[in-house]
């Protein structure tokens, strides 16, 4: 392949460049006036921009790519070809009781334990784009421990640390944490620099979504830097905020913290998304301990109406936890619902909470817990809470140690009611309004955040940058045109402006549509 006629912005964070590019079995070969060499196919860029592919630093599952491939065109409408996964429950490991029952790919049923049987799996049905995976601790915990609130013993503590060491040896890249949700809320810090140590050895990192992200975000913080410090290894905060009006001043502190880790010599990186609304199951804005038991426990228990009024009373009047409720202002309007189940229920979705309520004539707390009864479950339904302002959007965008996350998985928009815009518009969003519209970024800087940053996080060398070499996932795009189109409204609308998307030397999108090529990798740590 060769590409003519674009501006090289080259992942660095350099000034744009003229150059052609040219490639051969998957990789970079060649840089520079290159216009006259024969090629087997010619991309003349126009004058677009040539950049490395995107790495989408939280992109939630695999899992999607496997049983509705067309999912992955949310990304690669974004420019996205390389995805890292992994921060709550992940996709192995599993026994007879975390494996989803019935789950089945192109129709035939399947099963896997390890990751070593999952990344096969993936490469036989074969993804159009790269693929990075992590170990949630929670995963771990499920398979040892259930969802007990409790600690291991030293035998089961044990069995965990194996079971890590065996999924780095698989391949994957760090150890994750999703600390606001359960299980993974009930893991003390010794748990976590345990298992850490264990991913230390094998030269990963720990990947954290804290356990707080409002009041005590630098508490937090120093919980992950303290476990990072521990174990020896990097630490990298996933899709970083202060949730909660009260708390917005927190953001510079937050990122002030990480900038002096780092003039210290210690290696700690964040990502954030270009929105002031994050995505949480609606079962999030009740205290952990509720769900000690299992989900199937705190479901069956919302039949009590006393059970109702004390989870109202406590959320409504405590806030010495990450209280989603107090973040939205004690508002229900500010919590958008993104996702019901079962059908009935999806005729609230794209309404605030308290919208929904009105338009079934109850009070707002007795949707939300009828919501839950009838998902009978904590995770089916989702919400998008206003809990963040554009300032520490923009104080973050500005750090030169944040990259860029959708916080979500793939999604195909025949498949689903709806989703959080981000899903389709994360990566078009950031170079559209803050680098175009709002200058809050340089085109170059934005580029580095999406490219270059994200691979050196994940030791990734060979991509990530333009350079004889480095493999060749890019993008070509036109920097006037491109823009996200989802909104909370209509959420399901892909984004406009990636005329290419080239994965592993073959392009994935061109001319804006989706070829059908699958040249994806699943991408192992090198231990």
């Amino acid at each position: 392949m060769l590409i003519t006629g674009g501006r090289i912005v080259d992942g660095s964070g350099a000034p744009w460049y003229r150059a052609d590019i040219a490639i051969n079995d998957g990789k970079i070969v060649a840089i520079g006036d290159l216009a006259e060499r024969p090629a087997k196919q010619t991309i003349d860029a126009g004058d677009r921009v040539v950049s490395p592919g995107f790495i989408d630093m939280m992109g939630g599952s695999t899992l999607p790519l496997l049983v509705d491939p067309d999912s992955a065109l949310s990304k690669l409408h974004q420019g996205v070809t390389t995805l890292l996964v992994g921060e709550l429950t992940t996709e192995a490991p599993h026994n007879d009781e975390t494996f989803p029952a019935g789950l089945t790919v192109d129709g035939d049923q399947v099963k896997w334990r390890t990751y070593k049987e999952y990344f096969a799996l993936l490469e036989q049905h074969k993804i159009p784009l790269n693929a990075v995976h992590n170990i949630g601790a929670a995963q771990v915990r499920l398979v040892v421990l259930g969802n007990e609130d409790r600690p291991p013993t030293d035998d089961e503590l044990e069995q965990m640390k194996a079971i890590v060491a065996e999924a780095m040896e698989d391949g994957v890249f760090g150890l994750a944490t999703s600390l606001i949700y359960p299980p993974a809320t009930y893991a003390s810090t010794h748990e976590l620099v345990e298992l850490a140590r264990v991913a230390a050895r094998y030269n990963g990192i720990y990947l954290t979504h804290m356990r707080n992200e409002s009041f005590r975000v630098l508490e937090a913080l120093e919980e992950a830097i303290n476990i990072g410090k521990e174990a020896r290894l990097p630490v990298h905060i996933y899709h970083l905020k202060a949730a909660g009006q009260e708390n917005w001043a927190l953001m510079q502190k937050a990122l002030d913290r990480i900038a002096l880790a780092r003039r210290n010599g210690f290696d700690v990186t964040a990502d954030v998304y270009p929105y002031i609304r994050n995505g949480i199951f609606l079962g999030s804005f009740f205290h952990p301990r509720h769900y000690a038991q299992g989900e199937d426990a705190f479901v069956a228990s919302l039949s009590d109406p006393a059970v109702r009024a004390n989870l109202r009373t406590e959320t409504e009047s405590t806030s010495d936890w990450e209280n989603w409720y107090r973040h939205i202002g004690n508002n229900w309007d500010n919590a958008l619902i993104t996702k019901a189940v079962p059908a009935k229920n999806e005729v609230y979705v794209g309404l605030s909470v308290q919208e929904a309520a009105d338009m079934a004539g109850v009070d707002p707390w007795q949707l939300v817990f009828d919501l839950l009864q009838e998902s009978n479950s904590l995770w089916d339904v989702r919400v998008s809470p206003k809990s963040m302002n554009e300032e520490q959007k923009i104080q973050a965008l500005r750090a030169p140690f944040v990259s860029i996350d959708s916080d979500a998985s793939p999604v195909n928009p025949a498949s689903v009611s709806s989703t959080h815009p981000r899903a389709f518009g994360t990566f078009p969003r950031v170079l559209a309004k803050y680098v175009r519209d709002e200058g809050v970024l340089t085109l170059e800087e934005g580029i580095r955040k999406m490219t270059s940053l994200p691979a050196n996080r994940l030791r990734l060398f060979d991509r990530g940058r333009i350079s004889p070499g480095m493999a060749a996932d890019l993008v070509i795009f036109d920097p006037e045109k491109i823009q996200d189109k989802a909104t909370f409204t209509e959420p399901l609308l892909y984004s406009e402006g990636i005329d290419y998307s080239i994965v592993n030397g073959i392009a994935v999108i061109e001319d804006g549509s989706y070829t059908g090529n699958e040249p994806g990798r699943v991408l192992r740590a090198r231990h």
